[in-house]
């Protein structure tokens, strides 16, 4: 599927260009006391002209065909870089916490690590984690590494997202 960079982009984000529109595919995770686990996601990227991009990504579980059943998770933020390769990511999760993300992008590959995480009382007791995004072969592949009080930094999602028709 084509992809165009907007005219009214900030040229800040021009290395993280190809991550704009929507993209859906399938996932695996894993955690102690959960297992292995399948799951589908979208992930919608967009920009307002400003020096920032909006990301929201939604999981959800799947039916054996493939078809979403009931959601999951999500998340939403910002990216913002600076176009010099540094950028940051702020994301706030409705399990109660947020998380701050530095790190590095190449233009096709980016890699983040957390700096901060913030929860309200209750909330899901992560610490912090790592991430990568990476654009191959025209898709989305990206892994999230995560830490908890209770469980030290591991694997915990990954997939491979397409682009979709606009």
């Amino acid at each position: 599927m084509a992809f165009e960079i907007p005219d009214d982009l900030n040229p800040n984000l021009l290395g993280l260009a190809w991550m704009l529109g929507r993209w859906e595919g399938s996932g695996k995770g894993t955690w102690p006391g959960v297992g292995e686990f399948d799951y589908g996601q979208q992930v919608d990227v967009t920009h307002n002209g400003a020096d920032y991009l909006h990301y929201l990504s939604q999981t959800f579980e799947v039916d054996d065909a493939g078809k979403a059943v009931r959601p999951l998770s999500m998340e939403t933020g910002f990216w913002r870089a600076s176009g010099d390769g540094e950028l940051d990511l702020v994301l706030a999760h409705p399990e109660g916490y947020a998380e701050i993300w530095y790190g590095k992008s190449d233009g096709a590959k980016i890699e983040l690590t957390t700096d901060a995480v913030m929860r309200t009382k209750g909330a899901e007791p992560v610490t912090g984690g790592q991430r990568l995004y990476g654009n191959v072969e025209g898709d989305l592949l990206w892994t999230w590494d995560r830490a908890t009080t209770e469980v030290p930094l591991q694997a915990f999602m990954w997939a491979r997202l397409q682009r979709a028709a606009a």
